[in-house]
């Protein structure tokens, strides 16, 4: 799909981060966008920006939808076939996503699950129901948002279970669609994204929806960002307090959102990535780094010293 002008694109996770800079740069290339989230605020925005800059007759839509749930979703497809007075969509990204749920041994269920389904079943759902507008079209293109943990499952040496788990599954579901596509569809195509570092908005998203307890830690992770902190140099004092360790991680994870690639620069990777028909599109020099590091030593994946070895290697090759 090498001209965007003229599609329809629907977004998950529109109300911020790549969510919102996909809907910016499809909408003034011409691309009609029908576009969702969870929190108002945030998709109002969106739309402001998206109008603001959007080519001259592009059709532009918000809509309120918890990807985790069907009932939600129903309504939305409903409502984008009705709005943009169309039987098709020619994108479908499902972006949205949330951390949370660190640890299957200490998370809440609530927590663990809550992010699980809004990661994984957000994607499963969201295909399933839009899938009849994929098939109506001349061609049509689903785009899911994995992420590096969906092929290496820790946030470096920390748990990271729910979201890592869901991302495993997007990755696997996506690359299944692809002969599926081949041989019942062939006119669609599928993608998956695999975003490192990106400055999205995910961690203030995730404490808007799933509260203060998403960064609280256990005694065992406090021990164990302890001792690396100290290793790294982020601390000094061998003998910092708990509390003197946790105010330190929330002060990391409230910064967390301001690094990376900016948001746009991972929407132009995407995008370019579509219309190059990549079905694996590896977001930022981290994210190729530790792909090529996971497949060169996948038994020494999970070490501890992993992700620092990774950090210290030279960069990876263009080749």
């Amino acid at each position: 799909m090498q001209d965007f002008s003229g599609k329809l694109a629907v977004i998950t996770g529109g109300g911020t981060g790549m969510g919102r800079a996909l809907a910016q740069q499809l909408t003034a290339l011409g691309c009609d966008v029908a576009m969702c989230d969870i929190i108002d605020a945030n998709l109002e925005q969106s739309l402001k920006l998206c109008r603001a800059e959007a080519a001259q007759g592009v059709r532009i839509t918000a809509h309120r939808c918890d990807v985790a749930e069907e009932t939600d979703i129903i309504a939305f497809r409903d409502a984008v076939a009705i709005e943009h007075e169309r039987d098709h969509i020619n994108l479908l990204f499902n972006n949205a996503g949330i951390a949370g749920g660190g640890s299957f041994v200490n998370a809440p269920k609530a927590v663990w699950e809550r992010t699980f389904n809004i990661c994984w079943n957000g994607v499963y759902l969201m295909t399933r129901h839009f899938l009849p507008l994929l098939l109506a079209s001349d061609e049509g293109h689903v785009i899911n948002t994995s992420s590096v943990n969906g092929f290496h499952a820790t946030l470096g040496t920390f748990p990271h279970t729910a979201y890592s788990s869901a991302k495993f599954a997007v990755k696997g579901f996506t690359e299944a669609l692809i002969n599926d596509f081949r041989f019942n569809a062939p006119h669609l195509h599928a993608s998956v994204v695999m975003p490192g570092y990106v400055g999205s908005g995910i961690v203030k998203n995730t404490l808007e929806i799933l509260g203060d307890d998403v960064v609280s830690l256990s005694d065992a992770e406090i021990e164990l960002r302890r001792e690396q902190w100290v290793r790294d140099g982020i601390i000094t004092d061998p003998s910092a307090s708990a509390d003197e360790v946790r105010k330190l991680w929330r002060a990391r994870m409230a910064n967390w959102d301001q690094g990376g690639l900016t948001p746009d620069q991972a929407a132009t990777i995407i995008l370019d990535g579509v219309r190059d028909g990549e079905w694996r599109i590896l977001v930022g020099p981290d994210a190729v780094a530790l792909d090529e590091a996971v497949r060169r030593e996948p038994g020494r994946a999970y070490d501890l010293d992993f992700n620092a070895r990774v950090a210290a290697a030279p960069a990876p090759s263009d080749d």
